[in-house]
């Protein structure tokens, strides 16, 4: 959460020459809610279920950069369609989630107690995002810019 995976994605697509998606916009424009209202509304459980479809559903339609939400790698069935792609986990300490979100924006998962909910979460989720990941990419004290190119090096792609 808050790491810049749309910002980098973007980024990192138009490098590219390719197109970009986020699942977390997919399943907004789907749903005609935001993913804060689905969790409150729904519950966690709904929503996982909503996003494992909507990613398997970019990952069979979409041949660009694709940016997923961060629990998305919770799911057993998305870790075994991502092993077949180049993943890239950007990672980042709770000091600088801190400073880029605040860490309290509308993140249904970090809504008492944000900054020992965060670091739950990223212990939870730290080895899920490792095992699926081809490249690990930190972001901390980087522009989107710098992440970005050093996304690009990690995978060895060229810029289009």
């Amino acid at each position: 959460m808050g790491v810049g995976k749309s910002t980098v994605g973007a980024l990192v697509a138009q490098r590219l020459g390719c197109a970009y998606r986020d699942t977390d916009d997919d399943i907004v424009a789907a749903e005609g809610r935001t993913v804060a209202d689905i969790f409150v509304d729904e519950g966690e459980p709904v929503f996982r279920a909503i996003e494992k479809r909507a990613v398997r559903a970019a990952l069979a339609e979409h041949d660009g950069v694709l940016a997923l939400g961060g629990g998305s790698v919770l799911d057993a069935d998305t870790r075994a369609l991502l092993a077949g792609h180049q993943v890239v986990y950007l990672s980042m300490d709770v000091e600088e989630a801190v400073q880029r979100t605040g860490l309290n924006a509308a993140r249904p998962l970090l809504a008492v107690n944000p900054r020992k909910q965060w670091r739950e979460l990223m212990e939870a989720r730290r080895h899920l995002y490792a095992e699926v990941a081809r490249a690990v990419v930190a972001t901390d004290g980087r522009t989107p810019d710098e992440v970005a190119q050093a996304v690009l090096d990690a995978l060895e792609l060229k810029e289009a």
